[in-house]
């Protein structure tokens, strides 16, 4: 059996890259910083591993709508390498992480309503949404499946 799946959760650190392919179909590039944090011999290490990040289609443009520069997000996807040759005729690789789910983290304070402070019982919070790329698409219903906004729980 053979698994090829990659968790990450870790912080933006450009903005969403959106285009599109010459047959009309949106992709998304994102650059993520996951950190680490160890203790050797006492003292405390840390190492920080960037990532790029592909979204397709719907991913693709949810994230480039509510993704941003220094934010949250909960990546579910694959490792897919990818080569080329270059102009000095050098061969090139990239491995990429191809999204297959997202989960968007919580806004900053700066990006939504100001919130009320806590009280000594908090309400229960509401669930973050998680998008699934193979989540079949109702076909003539096309604005109940778009996410808006305000329906986000954050």
């Amino acid at each position: 059996m053979n698994l090829n799946k990659v968790f990450l959760i870790g912080r933006l650190t450009q903005e969403p890259e959106i285009r599109s392919t010459p047959t009309g179909q949106s992709v998304c590039t994102l650059r993520l910083a996951t950190n680490r944090a160890w203790t050797n011999n006492g003292q405390k290490q840390e190492s920080t591993e960037y990532h790029t990040v592909i979204a397709w289609s719907r991913l693709a443009e949810i994230a480039s709508r509510y993704l941003r520069k220094g934010g949250l997000v909960m990546i579910e996807g694959r490792l897919q390498t990818r080569n080329w040759t270059g102009q000095d005729n050098v061969k090139r690789y990239i491995t990429e992480v191809v999204a297959e789910n997202l989960q968007l983290g919580p806004r900053s304070a700066s990006e939504g309503p100001a919130q009320a402070p806590r009280t000594t019982t908090p309400a229960a919070e509401p669930e973050i949404p998680i998008i699934d790329e193979n989540e079949p698409l109702q076909t003539g219903v096309e604005e109940e499946t778009k996410i808006k906004e305000e329906d986000l729980p954050f």
